[in-house]
């Protein structure tokens, strides 16, 4: 089937084989993972053989993030690898939204919830709710604060806030005027990113943070701040952004200065920032594993279902991605 594939997309028209080879990528991608391909829309349960009824829910920030893409694609692989219903819904970084959708699985009496939350803090009542209900609550890439999770899977975000401290230090020759834009405020991944900068710069006396702003993990909000910075502060040689995305952003509004007058530290490792590491407008950027993220997440929501012990929290390895070696990162 993947050969006669592919022999018809040999034969597609060149304008149209750029679009078309990055649907075969993703799918490659994905049975890597999984060993079978089988993308379902948000809200609906992903398809293959369901292992009797068990069903996980899970509800992610924000899939209009690539970062929460690659996660919510790892989660899916990981399902159908294992044969198990898993129902995807989107929080369109809204707490409200995404507390009723945790309330909704509960109805439903699903019998794992994973869960990426838009603010730690926010949607801990729901989580306690299906903690009544018997139901384990597995959360990802971010903590949830005052109430009971069965595990909570994450990169270690003050780790590699301190190792992107370190990075942008290196290229800034250890002196210089630095900006720290960080994500959307109430959540662990802000704070945890943010500490571990500030704990590994203060290594370096000559690097002065002159501003922190917060830009909602968003690329649009984080050229408009800092555009707002540039005006304010013409000397900026240094940029620490809390994802890739504000990095991107940041890139934007800099213009020609940015990799060259100013150099930018990003977090994630999502393709787009990969991308702008190859092409030198981005110095660096702390890759997480947001696939790894997923899968590990979906198979011991699994276990936790089925009343195994899971350990109460795992880390993700990250790695720091620069020019030297972004060849080794994905950028599908």
């Amino acid at each position: 089937m993947v050969v006669t594939a592919l022999a018809v997309l040999i034969g597609t028209r060149r304008r149209r084989l750029r679009p078309v080879r990055r649907k075969i990528m993703r799918v490659f991608a994905i049975l890597a993972f999984g060993g079978a391909f089988g993308l379902a829309a948000c809200g609906s349960p992903v398809a293959g053989k369901v292992s009797g009824d068990l069903t996980i829910g899970m509800s992610v920030s924000t899939l209009s993030n690539p970062y929460f893409v690659q996660f919510r694609d790892g989660a899916e692989a990981a399902a159908l690898h294992s044969g198990v219903k898993l129902t995807v819904t989107d929080a369109r970084n809204e707490s409200s939204r995404q507390a009723r959708q945790i309330q909704n699985f509960t109805k439903q009496r699903v019998k794992a919830i994973i869960l990426n939350p838009v603010d730690s803090d926010a949607v801990a009542p729901a989580v306690r709710a299906a903690n009544q209900a018997g139901i384990p609550v597995i959360a990802a890439d971010r903590s949830v604060n005052g109430a009971e999770l069965a595990q909570t899977v994450t990169s270690d975000n003050v780790a590699g806030g301190k190792l992107g401290a370190q990075e942008l230090a290196k290229q800034l020759s250890g002196a210089g005027n630095v900006v720290v834009l960080q994500g959307a405020v109430g959540t662990s991944a802000s704070r945890d990113r943010d500490r571990g900068f500030t704990k590994g710069i203060a290594a370096y006396p000559k690097i002065k943070v002159i501003a922190r702003r917060s830009a909602d993990f968003n690329r649009a909000r984080g050229q408009d701040v800092m555009t707002n910075l540039i005006q304010r502060h013409p000397d900026i040689t240094g940029v620490f952004a809390s994802n890739d995305e504000m990095a991107l952003g940041a890139i934007q509004a800099l213009g020609s200065r940015a990799g060259r007058q100013v150099k930018v530290v990003g977090f994630d490792g999502t393709p787009d920032g990969i991308k702008a590491v190859r092409a030198g407008t981005m110095a660096a950027t702390v890759a997480q594993q947001p696939r790894l993220i997923g899968s590990r997440a979906v198979k011991d929501a699994i276990k936790a279902a089925k009343g195994q012990v899971v350990a109460k929290s795992v880390a993700v390895p990250i790695k720091l991605a620069i020019k030297d070696n972004a060849d080794e990162f994905w950028t599908f």
